[in-house]
């Protein structure tokens, strides 16, 4: 068990105290932290003793006074610090396994872990729960939980998960709903399986326990070159029945609850809803009103371009299948600026497969080749295209190595939400 430092910050504590990256907390006050969890509850004191072991391997311990509420100032190479709980699930639709080999370890992982999911927005199906589990989910009320629910029907979210204790979904909101945990909840949908009347079940489920789901996103499944399950694609008609069959279920419970994921309203071709649809945008991870955040921020971002520039430049652009309907509208209006010129490199998922139309998914050669040739002066590509806090692509690919191949300058928005950061690359560029 380590909590390893990977982070510290500026003017704080255990900048004082000179910790550094890479050494660990043994433990504080005599305890050694399972997780960020404990290590939050732990540091919430005025007087702390903590255990560190140096970098040399030597081990010092350090009294702090400090107000209740002060943080050391510390980040952690994970928000775990014992061994992740593995997911026990095989998951018809499991986009891990759905992968080639070669890719990062990382990609590999399969999770399951209820503290992730309240520290971090991952989702559980609490398939693994412990009764150890739920006495520390009731007793520090560990919420809200973000849950992959998928269907109520128990035969059904047996089949899809393969896992029988998978059938327990509507005992396992019950007691969420016991101990008042909220959560947001998940479908992955799967034509042919919980859509349709199926759907319209577990809707109907959802009405006992609104009083603890705080969001409910609906999203297409992902379905890879390499997957072996025989899964349909959504299509043009699957897209807009789930759209009315949510706005329907909104309208009985009377507040915008369920929400259906950008891609169905780029596939039925239906108008992406307004900013009330998405309430506080709490799924936003899960492609759940992206397109509207950026619609919107763009309206703002206007007001602020400017009509000419000083001299002629070209921006270019690389824009997932997803995104190309929004995107085309905010380059008609860019490319009104007088001395600029701006395109659209659509890219195409050849790694994954033409099903997959998302950005994080698109790996560095895949942008090589097609992007390389195309006489493209300045690139812009999306965050997340890249692996958290690092210039590294799916495929393991850098930044530098692919700005190198591409032979063009490459520019990363941090924020794929807003479009204020178009402004700062324009004037870079």
């Amino acid at each position: 068990m380590s909590a390893i430092i990977s982070e510290i910050l500026k003017n704080s504590i255990a900048e004082e105290l000179e910790f550094k990256k890479g050494e660990k907390i043994l433990s504080i006050n005599g305890e050694k932290p399972k997780d960020m969890i404990d290590y939050k509850f732990l540091v919430c004191n005025e007087e702390i003793e903590i255990e560190i072991e140096r970098l040399n391997g030597e081990i010092e311990i350090f009294e702090i006074e400090k107000d209740f509420e002060d943080d050391l100032g510390i980040v952690f190479e994970s928000a775990v610090f014992d061994r992740i709980k593995p997911c026990t699930n095989h998951c018809i639709f499991c986009f891990v396994d759905q992968q080639p080999k070669g890719l990062r370890k990382s990609l590999y992982i399969k999770d399951d872990d209820y503290r992730l999911s309240y520290l971090q927005g991952t989702y559980i199906t609490l398939t693994n729960l412990t009764d150890k589990d739920r006495d520390r989910i009731e007793r520090l009320h560990l919420g809200p939980l973000y849950v992959s629910v998928h269907t109520t029907n128990p035969a059904l979210r047996q089949k899809m998960l393969q896992n029988p204790k998978a059938g327990n979904i509507i005992e396992d909101l019950k007691w969420l709903k016991k101990a008042d945990i909220p959560i947001h909840a998940q479908i992955v949908l799967c034509p042919g399986y919980n859509d349709g009347k199926e759907l319209e079940k577990t809707f109907k489920d959802f009405e006992k326990f609104k009083s603890i789901i705080q969001s409910i996103a609906i999203v297409p499944v992902g379905i890879t070159r390499f997957h072996k399950n025989n899964l349909k694609s959504l299509t043009k008609e699957n897209a807009l029945h789930v759209i009315k069959q949510v706005e329907k279920f909104n309208e009985k419970v009377k507040k915008h609850l369920a929400m259906a994921s950008d891609e169905f309203f780029i596939k039925a071709d239906y108008p992406i809803p307004e900013k009330a649809y998405y309430g506080s945008f709490s799924q936003l991870e899960d492609g759940v009103g992206a397109l509207r955040l950026l619609m919107d921020d763009f309206e703002k971002t206007k007001k602020h371009l400017p009509s000419a520039l000083k001299e002629p430049k070209e921006i270019s652009f690389a824009v997932s299948a997803s995104a190309v309907k929004v995107m085309r509208d905010v380059i008609l209006t860019l490319n009104k600026i007088e001395n600029l010129n701006c395109s659209m490199l659509e890219l195409e998922n050849k790694f994954f497969g033409n099903n997959v139309t998302v950005a994080g998914l698109i790996t560095g050669n895949d942008l090589i080749e097609q992007a390389k040739n195309k006489g493209i002066k300045n690139l812009v590509i999306p965050s997340i295209m890249l692996r958290p806090y690092s210039n590294d692509f799916l495929d393991g690919l850098t930044l530098d190595e692919v700005q190198k191949q591409v032979g063009s300058k490459i520019f990363v928005i941090k924020d794929i939400y807003s479009t204020k950061e178009f402004l700062d690359i324009i004037q870079k560029a």
